[in-house]
């Protein structure tokens, strides 16, 4: 289901790693190193998805079978996907996460080193969007796009979840913090903004109507909540090998998180209701609505 989506990804993503005769080359290969890493594309493949529920509803045609809209959206689906991985990059560094592993390699800083993991993440942030500029010609929709990324990677959202997140895991009065709505409101900025972004840039970008815009924000509400809650119960149950990432490392630093709040069992509710919810918003689209049902699924069924 995800396949025919993430080959043209992939393509887009290789062919966006010209980053132009001044960068020093330690830096691209650091840049392309975190970009092309192995992933499950799920914020570009967001993008593709909206603007096939949103433009292709009346023929059934997917999108990958639509050369026009495949290339009028990919540039959102790129330019999010540059944030994504900028933000990993920044999220592993040892002031922050901590981490050595992910997606089953080196992080960056390791790999490289922490200086040039820095600047590879401030360039990816740039580059984002630059790419918009280059690749989206219509002026208004390119400010749409813009606007749109510019608000879900900024401090009141993406930055600022990540500042709360850690504010949590290191603050002297847990008590102040530590409780079910300041968790939701951390990952409802630094993980749910983002797939709200993808879903509206692609909306955008297709020329999508007010009340699609509307469902498809209700949508990634719940899924990109329940994608947090799902992330916590593994790094809680699952172990590295599967995971590509240290397990367990969350409730080793004290980290807040739904299993540790709730307990395994209810965070596991918890993002079954969230599915459930946004598999509600989705059938706004009908048959349309085939492949956002199936990655809500997906969503509460992966292991990694």
């Amino acid at each position: 289901m995800l396949g025919e989506l993430r080959r043209p990804i992939e393509t887009a993503l290789q062919s966006a790693c010209d980053f132009g005769q001044g960068c020093p080359d330690h830096l691209a290969a650091a840049m392309r190193y975190a970009l092309l890493a192995p992933g499950k594309r799920l914020r570009p493949i967001l993008v593709l998805m909206s603007a096939e529920a949103c433009s292709l509803h009346s023929t059934g045609e997917s999108i990958a079978d639509n050369t026009r809209l495949l290339n009028q959206v990919m540039p959102g689906a790129v330019a999010v996907e540059m944030i994504h991985a900028y933000s990993l990059i920044h999220d592993d560094l040892p002031a922050m996460d901590d981490d050595d592993l992910r997606r089953g390699r080196p992080t960056v800083h390791i790999e490289f080193d922490e200086a040039t993991a820095i600047l590879a993440g401030d360039a990816l942030q740039a580059e984002a969007f630059q790419h918009l500029c280059c690749h989206v010609s219509d002026p208004v929709k390119l400010a749409a796009a813009v606007s749109i990324l510019s608000s879900a990677a900024s401090a009141s959202h993406l930055v600022g979840g990540q500042a709360d997140d850690l504010k949590a895991e290191n603050d002297h009065h847990p008590e102040s913090v530590r409780s079910v709505d300041w968790l939701e409101s951390i990952h409802r900025r630094k993980t749910g903004a983002l797939f709200s972004a993808s879903l509206d840039l692609g909306a955008v970008l297709s020329d999508a109507t007010g009340e699609q815009r509307s469902a498809l924000a209700g949508y990634a509400s719940h899924l990109g909540l329940a994608f947090q809650v799902v992330d916590d119960y593994l790094d809680f149950t699952a172990d590295a090998a599967v995971l590509g990432k240290r397990a367990g490392k969350d409730a080793e630093r004290g980290k807040l998180t739904y299993p540790g709040l709730l307990g395994a069992q209810q965070a596991k509710e918890k993002a079954v209701s969230l599915i459930g919810s946004a598999k509600q918003e989705a059938l706004f689209f009908g048959p349309a609505a085939k492949r956002l049902l199936w990655l809500a699924d997906y969503v509460l069924e992966r292991t990694h």
